[in-house]
Order: structure tokens, then C-alpha cells, then sequence
């Protein structure tokens, strides 16, 4: 499969089996991943891997950013399992004078992408989930984040379901082409 088509045959799974990458498994995409476009080659990302009780954990200090109680609470702190691993996405920028800190975050941001792809070819379903979370101090502090980094979201990932229906709309490419 080419790299176009893999684009075009990418599909979010909301819901995933039971089963995920081991770490020795996940090594290798994530160092495909780092391959992408980065200004300086700083490498201004990291993924921390989230499984078992580290999912809860993580939860609980969403709900808790949330300002949720109770049922409310436990419904969000849940959302985290719905996958066996979720890797976090960390924009973790390095000084430099050449590189801004926008640019830093697309680089982060086009791992994350990239990870996805390369999940997905190896058999794995994927979602990318964001929120207002990512930006809580309850969840920097879980994740153990460094003062300078941000929490781009969370890739979910598990075991494709047996079939995914529907077709994926593609663009039209000259809506979104233009030229000066």
C-alpha cells in the first residue's frame, strides 16, 4: 500500500478490542513516527504510555479538572478505558532561537499523526481525543509534565473491531488548493 492510500484508508475506531501493543512492539512505530519533519532534528514531543490502573489514575484527574462529582465523575474518569493503551501526546519544546514554539507543536503534532498511521497499518485501531483537559493543571500533574510542556491529547488504541462500515469521504482537492 502506498503512503497516499494508507491516508486515504485511515479510520478513527471510538471503540477498540481488548487487546494492544506491547511496548516492544510500540518501540518501533514510535521511532518511525520521530521520522517526521523537525526543524533542528529537536525532537520537542514525547509519548508516555498509559495502561491498567495508570488509565484511572489519569481519569480521575480529568473528572477532577472537569469539576465533576459523583456519577458525573466516575462517567468521565471511565472514558479512559475504553481502550487498554492510550498514549499521551506531550509537546515537550527545547530552547532554541531558530525554531519557534509553534513550529515545536507541529512537529509534536505530526508525530502524533504519524503514530496513528503507522498503528493502523500494523493492525491496530486508533483514536486521537483532545479536550479542554489537555490544557488542566490536574492532568499536567498526573502526567507528570515539565513546566515548558503541553498535552496535546491522547491517542486510544486496541484491537480493530472486525469491520468498520461507511466510506470515508475524501476532499476535493481544489477547494483547499490555491495559488498566489
Amino acid at each position: 500500500m502506498t503512503v497516499a492510500e494508507a491516508l486515504r484508508h485511515r479510520r478513527s475506531y471510538s471503540s477498540v478490542g481488548s487487546t494492544a501493543p506491547t511496548t516492544r512492539q510500540l518501540l518501533p512505530l514510535i521511532e518511525a513516527a520521530g521520522s517526521v519533519a523537525d526543524h533542528g532534528s529537536l525532537h520537542p514531543w514525547r509519548i508516555i504510555a498509559l495502561r491498567g490502573s495508570a488509565r484511572d489514575t489519569v481519569g480521575r484527574a480529568m473528572a477532577d479538572a472537569a469539576g465533576l462529582e459523583g456519577s458525573s465523575a466516575e462517567k468521565l474518569a471511565a472514558k479512559l478505558r475504553r481502550a487498554p493503551l492510550v498514549l499521551a501526546v506531550v509537546v515537550s519544546p527545547k530552547a532554541s532561537h531558530k525554531v519557534p514554539d509553534w513550529e515545536q507543536e507541529a512537529v509534536a503534532s505530526g508525530v502524533a499523526h504519524a503514530l496513528s498511521l503507522v498503528l493502523d497499518e500494523a493492525g491496530w485501531g486508533v483514536m486521537w481525543r483532545t479536550g479542554l483537559q489537555t490544557r488542566a493543571k490536574a492532568v499536567h500533574k498526573v502526567h507528570k509534565l515539565g513546566p515548558h510542556e503541553r498535552l496535546l491529547g491522547w491517542l486510544y488504541v486496541g484491537a480493530k473491531p472486525p469491520s468498520k462500515s461507511g466510506r470515508r469521504t475524501t476532499i476535493s482537492a481544489k477547494d483547499y488548493l490555491s495559488a498566489l
